[in-house]
């Protein structure tokens, strides 16, 4: 017999499964861009496309003060990170395939889990720590360093998802004192400021329609796919849902296929296929455990 709470976790995995749909396109988009347009340019578009979208939803509703914070370094430290994490990503994406992209930035929650011991004070257990160190392990069969097909862009993509895991534990710091919608602002505004009154020194006129659509389709894929991601993590528990992340595999392997021609390499599905069973034994070891 069907509970109720079972369709709200299948609605929660069916957002997930979108917005893993939605940010290999992004990233494949910025792949598609690279060769012709500044990663500055890039960058703001994908920041800025997301804050004025935000800011037209919740600025009718709340007014100015969807920007009053009570922790305000706290929201500025979040802002940088979400700056230089996506700056990384970009620059990276540009030459590393997407696919093996997508597999090193899934250590994201491995490291949040480290870095909730010191800046949470949550101490974690033998087998967190056990699956933490079987995801470096796939990480770095993806990355190979010292091997011949090892790229050094990759590198930036790790310390991308180092910095993206410290801007998960700051949002948790801050979660008990601002909201989600002044949380969801403060998170891109930094970035859109100073790129913006940087955008003279770096801006090139797309020279297509498709260009064009490609710049708005950033602001918009991001901003639908964390809202898809808000709501799929707020219809069950995130040890539930959060493993459905890993769908963005998929798609990143098809836009790299559809960019470039080329499929994933067979270290690269070993080192992904580590790094994703590692994330669903967290997973259900924290669920268990709570």
């Amino acid at each position: 017999m069907t509970t109720p709470a079972q369709p709200r976790i299948l609605l929660g995995v069916a957002f997930m499964v979108l917005a893993s749909s939605l940010f290999p396109v992004m990233n494949g988009l910025v792949q598609w861009l690279s060769p012709r347009y500044p990663s500055e340019q890039i960058i703001w578009a994908r920041i800025t496309g997301q804050f004025l979208l935000m800011l037209a939803i919740m600025l009718p509703a709340a007014g100015l003060t969807v920007f009053a914070t009570r922790r305000p370094g706290l929201q500025i430290a979040r802002s940088l990170c979400q700056l230089t994490s996506t700056s990384l990503y970009f620059i990276a994406v540009a030459t590393v395939p997407l696919a093996k992209a997508a597999a090193i930035g899934f250590l994201a929650p491995f490291i949040v889990a480290l870095l909730a011991w010191p800046l949470l004070g949550e101490r974690p257990k033998l087998r967190r720590l056990l699956t933490v160190a079987a995801a470096f392990l796939g990480v770095l069969v993806v990355i190979r360093p010292g091997a011949e097909g090892f790229q050094p862009a990759s590198l930036l993509i790790l310390v991308s998802a180092s910095v993206y895991a410290l801007y998960q534990v700051l949002t948790r710091k801050v979660a008990p004192h601002d909201g989600a919608e002044t949380s969801t602002l403060w998170s891109a505004l930094l970035g859109a400021v100073l790129l913006t009154l940087l955008l003279p020194f770096f801006w090139t006129t797309p020279t297509s329609l498709a260009d064009a659509l490609a710049f708005l389709g950033l602001g918009v894929l991001a901003t639908a796919g964390h809202y898809c991601v808000a709501r799929a993590l707020s219809y069950g528990p995130a040890a539930v849902i959060s493993p459905f992340q890993y769908w963005q595999i998929i798609g990143a392997v098809l836009m790299g296929v559809a960019i470039t021609g080329l499929w994933p390499d067979r270290l690269t599905w070993a080192g992904a296929a580590i790094v994703i069973g590692a994330g669903i034994v967290l997973a259900l070891s924290e669920r268990r455990s709570r």
